[in-house]
């Protein structure tokens, strides 16, 4: 667990440059022979106290002051005082958002996987009074509690949920640690799920079932793409029946395209050039060939 508090010393830098500024007052005046020692004595134990009076807390902050051991109030945030003694600073508390990373190693989903999942959790303090007097140590309860609440989380759901829906369960999880939190004053805004780590074991596993779903999806696809074809040929087959000038036509266009790509070799049988006059066109087609050949060679 990260630590997020800060000491922060009890005596402000503003009370230490008024004690030594009257105190620098004081020893002048005796120089002087102005003041006794008993006065001498007497401005001191006044700096001091002057000193231990003045507080000063950040702009995000408030200050728990008790008062002989009782709750008195909350300060600042700014200069403020207390009195000497009698009261106290007991923490000063942050109200800004903080973050707290967390995680939870070897859990078991509901199917029964272990799983290692990181989260981190956005929360503030929205009621210093409660958290000062509900709760000892906010900081460390708030993690624990995190912890336990993530634990129970993934306890409850599968591993495909947690892989699929790591936002529902983030606001599952914000809801849990809320109703836990706000009765010390904290409120829980937003919970995201890092990462989560499964074995590498099963890992390969998953990896190989995809795999061959992938494989499956590619063949079902490849033989409605076959389905298809074959359909179009039918119906192709149907108007060319009754139709053998289009059927003829179309074996011209295939030939013609075939003959396109030079270098091409395209065997027809003879049946089909007498049936079709492609002959004379083919001897005229490569004809032209060579002589384009010739042309380009001059």
């Amino acid at each position: 667990m990260k630590k997020i508090t800060k000491s922060k010393n009890s005596i402000s830098n503003v009370s230490v440059a008024i004690f030594f500024g009257i105190e620098a007052l004081i020893i002048l005046l005796k120089v002087f022979g102005m003041i006794n020692l008993t006065l001498l004595v007497v401005g001191t134990l006044i700096a001091v106290l002057l000193a231990a009076a003045i507080r000063i807390a950040d702009q995000w902050e408030k200050a728990v002051v008790l008062r002989l051991g009782k709750f008195k109030g909350l300060k600042g945030p700014g200069l403020f005082f207390i009195i000497p003694i009698i009261d106290r600073i007991d923490k000063y508390v942050d109200q800004r958002v903080r973050v707290t990373d967390f995680t939870a190693e070897e859990t078991l989903t509901k199917d029964t996987v272990p799983v290692n999942v990181d989260a981190v959790v956005y929360w503030t303090v929205w009621d210093v009074e409660k958290t000062a007097l509900e709760v000892q140590d906010y900081v460390t309860a708030v993690y624990y509690i995190a912890q336990t609440g993530l634990r129970d989380i993934i306890g409850k759901h599968e591993l495909a949920d947690l892989l699929q829906n790591r936002e529902k369960i983030g606001e599952a999880l914000q809801i849990a640690l809320d109703e836990h939190t706000n009765p010390w004053g904290i409120t829980c805004q937003t919970v995201g799920i890092k990462d989560i780590v499964i074995p590498s074991a099963l890992a390969d596993a998953m990896s190989k079932q995809a795999q061959a779903e992938r494989e499956r999806q590619a063949r079902i696809i490849l033989g409605t793409a076959e389905t298809e074809i074959s359909e179009k040929f039918k119906q192709a087959s149907e108007n060319y029946h009754n139709n053998p000038v289009a059927l003829q036509l179309r074996g011209m266009n295939m030939l013609f395209e075939g003959l396109k790509e030079k270098g091409s070799l395209v065997i027809v049988p003879s049946s089909a050039l007498e049936s079709m006059n492609l002959g004379a066109i083919g001897g005229l087609t490569a004809l032209a060939e060579q002589h384009e050949e010739k042309a380009n060679n001059d």
